[in-house]
């Protein structure tokens, strides 16, 4: 009997920084958190929006209309976050609280210091816990924390005159118009059977697919059904190792921590026998000569465990129509 396969798991992380420009209405409510400052903004029925948007979510109407919020305000819902995550408000537990500043009508949501969830109510009173250093950014409040109306030291709360939302005009010196957003995914990716299999054979420079039992295209990589008949895909089929670039796109910009020159080029390539085609990358020839039809072979670097990247085969151009159908 064969014994089964090791089953194969790998920590992923997708990660990116997203950089965009701001408004006037998101670049005043940023630069006014640098400042210590809580901006909304007014509809034309009236209501105030925190944070504020540019335009009406009721009506599609333009907003300018800056108010300023009190820093204290009421909590609406709660959760408590026991186990806090890299990257979030606070490296101790505490309660994700969506918070209605003073003088507006919706919350805003962020993170509540306290000892426990058992301090934590829906109505309870807290107010801004400003970050030391803030740069224009949502963590200039590094969070919220309780607050005591009656207990005579309200601090930056202000008195109960300072409740009502007061205009604001958004005028601040420097202000922040763009940001940067880091995105990042981290994640535990177990194969399945078929994928399993599939890099097991990559590991051993053969590229196996997968056949459907009905239609007859060969997946590649496999991922143990066919996704338009429906069926299981059982009959493993080696295919390649060469094949014909059928698109290609040239990549101007430098990945971070991606050892590769720009420019270069990634392309689908149609493993010969494949029913569709799988990317990579190619080398060996300068990117302006790649082209359609390329006949291409991969290009394995000791110890590697997929090819590296794919190079001319040294065969003539396939003709369109043999991969037209895989583009």
């Amino acid at each position: 009997m064969t014994a089964a396969p090791e089953t194969l798991r790998a920590p992923l992380v997708v990660e990116f920084p997203f950089t965009r420009s701001l408004g006037p209405v998101q670049s005043a409510f940023l630069t006014g958190l640098r400042e210590r400052v809580l901006l909304g903004v007014r509809t034309e029925a009236g209501r105030v929006l925190v944070p504020p948007v540019e335009y009406d979510p009721e009506t599609a109407a333009e907003l300018r209309q800056l108010v300023e919020l009190a820093p204290t305000g009421t909590v609406t819902t709660w959760a408590w976050n026991p186990e806090p995550r890299r990257g979030q408000p606070l490296d101790t537990p505490f309660a994700w609280v969506l918070v209605r500043p003073d003088g507006a009508d919706t919350a805003l949501l962020h993170a509540l210091d306290a000892p426990g969830p058992e301090a934590v109510r829906t109505g309870m009173r807290v107010r801004i816990r400003w970050a030391a250093e803030r740069h224009g950014a949502i963590t200039d409040i590094a969070c919220f924390e309780p607050y005591d109306d009656g207990d005579g030291d309200d601090g930056d709360a202000g008195g109960p005159a300072d409740h009502a939302a007061r205009p604001h005009d958004g005028v601040f010196d420097e202000p922040v118009t763009g940001i940067v957003a880091h995105a990042r995914l981290d994640y535990t990716y177990t194969p399945g059977r078929a994928q399993t299999a599939w890099l097991h054979d990559l590991a051993e420079r053969r590229t196996v697919g997968e056949r459907c039992p009905s239609c007859a295209k060969v997946y590649v990589p496999p991922r143990g059904a066919c996704p338009t008949c429906g069926v299981a895909t059982t009959d493993r089929v080696e295919v390649g190792p060469r094949g014909t670039v059928t698109t290609f796109c040239i990549v101007n910009i430098k990945a971070k921590n991606l050892d590769i020159e720009v420019p270069y080029v990634y392309a689908h390539i149609a493993l010969d026998g494949a029913g569709l085609a799988l990317h990579g990358r190619i080398g060996g020839i300068p990117y302006d000569q790649v082209r359609m039809g390329l006949r291409v072979e991969p290009v394995w670097t000791e110890g590697g465990r997929y090819p590296d990247h794919y190079r001319p085969s040294g065969e003539p151009d396939a003709d369109y129509d043999t991969y037209k159908e895989l583009l």
